[in-house]
């Protein structure tokens, strides 16, 4: 029985399914602006540009890798702050100026023996499409483009850039038997 949807969002589906495709789940990739962040672009008088980015986001990525998984960043932008970023959070894989991410993610399966059905990636874009149609699992936050949420398998509660990775980091680590950090209250 698929799982109930706020108006206006597509059916998921049955909870059964989406357990059984996060058990598979051993790589997890992310697209960044919109996802990551709010989608802002924010630049000073100086030309500088910054981004905000989310501590609890970052730290569901430090539970996946603690829990074993392999994490990606993969972005079409050539942003430096992107790679502080990944830097910061020990994430192996960072692929930046990137057109065609099913290509990579294609690429870092081989690379990792793996097949796209051990792969999640969450993406809120149309550049992302091709990506989240080819993989186990896909997710979208809750402000994705329309054509997103009707093609992934998670709708997050959570927007972009506020908590939505963590949200479907959650729900990796539940499926996989592993106990995320319990949050206080």
């Amino acid at each position: 029985m698929p799982t109930k949807q706020p108006k206006g969002r597509r059916r998921m589906p049955a909870r059964s399914f989406l357990t059984a495709a996060l058990k598979q789940i051993r790589l997890f990739a992310s697209d960044v602006d919109g996802v990551l962040t709010d989608a802002g672009m924010y630049y000073s008088e100086s030309g500088d540009e910054w981004k905000k980015f989310n501590t609890h986001d970052g730290m569901g990525i430090k539970l996946l890798q603690h829990a074993g998984l392999i994490t990606a960043l993969i972005t079409m932008e050539h942003a430096k702050l992107v790679l502080r970023r990944a830097e910061k959070l020990a994430v192996p894989e960072v692929h930046l100026g990137v057109q065609d991410k099913l290509a990579v993610l294609r690429a870092l399966a081989a690379k990792y023996h793996l097949t796209l059905r051990q792969v999640a990636y969450i993406g809120d874009d149309v550049n992302d499409l091709e990506a989240l149609r080819s993989v186990g699992f896909s997710a979208a936050p809750a402000d994705g483009l329309p054509p997103i949420l009707k093609v992934v398998h998670y709708v997050c509660r959570k927007k972009g850039g506020a908590g939505a990775v963590r949200e479907v980091a959650d729900l990796i680590l539940a499926a996989q038997a592993h106990r995320p950090v319990k949050r206080e209250a």
